[in-house]
This record gives C-alpha cells, sequence and structure tokens, in this order.
C-alpha cells in the first residue's frame, strides 16, 4: 500500500509539473516587442454590408471593380487599436488571434512569417504599407529584421472577452537565426 501512495504522489506530482510548465515550454515569447492599447471599445452585434459600384467608368478603371466589405457578428465584441513597436531584431513570437487585424506599417520594416507555409516566405511590408491578420488559425510571427525600430498600428476585432492575442507554439517551419 504504501508503494501505491507513493507512486500516485509521484505521478500526481510530475503531471502537475508538466502541466504547469507546459504553456512556457512550447509558447514563443516576444523579445523585443511592445504592444500598446491606445484606445478600446465594446460593440453590440454588428451586421454591415457595404456593396459600391462607381457608374459611368471604364473597364480598366480600378475603381470599376465592385467593392464588398461585410462584417457580421453574433454577440459583443471588442475593438482594440494597437501601437506595435519592434526594436532591431525583436519579435512578436508565434501567435494568432482570435479576430481579425487591420495593420498599417507607420515605420521602419516588419517580415511577416506564416505558420502554414513550409517554404517559410518572407512577406516584407515597409512604411506604409498594409497588410491584414486574417484570425483564428492564422498562426504568424513579425519581426524585425533591419537595424531601425519598426512601428505599425493595427485595428482588431474580436469576441468580446477573448484574449486579444494566443501564444503558440512554433509550428517548425522556419528556422531562425
Amino acid at each position: 500500500m504504501k508503494r501505491v501512495t507513493c507512486l500516485v504522489l509521484l505521478s500526481t506530482t510530475v503531471a502537475v509539473t508538466a502541466l504547469h510548465f507546459a504553456g512556457n515550454v512550447w509558447a514563443t515569447p516576444a523579445v523585443g516587442f511592445a504592444a500598446t492599447t491606445i484606445i478600446s471599445g465594446t460593440f453590440g452585434e454588428i451586421d454591415v454590408l457595404n456593396k459600391s459600384i462607381i457608374p459611368d467608368s471604364s473597364e480598366n478603371d480600378r475603381r470599376a471593380k465592385v467593392w464588398l466589405s461585410l462584417q457580421k457578428t453574433e454577440g459583443p465584441s471588442d475593438l482594440y487599436v494597437q501601437s506595435n513597436v519592434w526594436q532591431p531584431g525583436g519579435t512578436t513570437g508565434w501567435h494568432t488571434h482570435p479576430g481579425n487585424s487591420l495593420i498599417i506599417v507607420t515605420a521602419g520594416t516588419v517580415t511577416e512569417y506564416e505558420g502554414h507555409d513550409s517554404d517559410c516566405r518572407p512577406h516584407v511590408y515597409t512604411r506604409d504599407m498594409t497588410f491584414v491578420d486574417p484570425r483564428g488559425d492564422h498562426v504568424h510571427i513579425i519581426r524585425n529584421e533591419g537595424s531601425v525600430v519598426a512601428r505599425t498600428i493595427a485595428v482588431q476585432l474580436t469576441p468580446a472577452g477573448a484574449s486579444r492575442r494566443i501564444d503558440v507554439a512554433d509550428p517548425g517551419n522556419c528556422h531562425f537565426q
């Protein structure tokens, strides 16, 4: 009976320790990166649709294309305006978000890598460029591989009360130096 009790206590200690440290072992933390919320607010359900066609434009006119913007949510949503700053060599660590983000680069250069891209292709964005982080299973990392500070402004819409950022394990497709 004494051996069984010792074995149960040892197994429990190992399991609790493993669970306690699992997030720290597998997550890839941000380094040289700071995100600051400029402002946030909560919306009720959102149901908007914008559709615009410019009449009397030529077929080659970019404005002649249909522009469609649909945003529909069930339940409340949190909106964040974020200021993000990377020091040279800084990284967000691998992560995802529960909602989409619209991002504008305001200084320097950031490079995004996507977790599902087995070729680990860099997506480079410089000042005044924009990009979208679609949400959910879009695991990514954003790095400053340059020699000057990089900055972005991000507008994020997430389910109300959800964590704005979800750290994830390195998917293993990129081998950074």
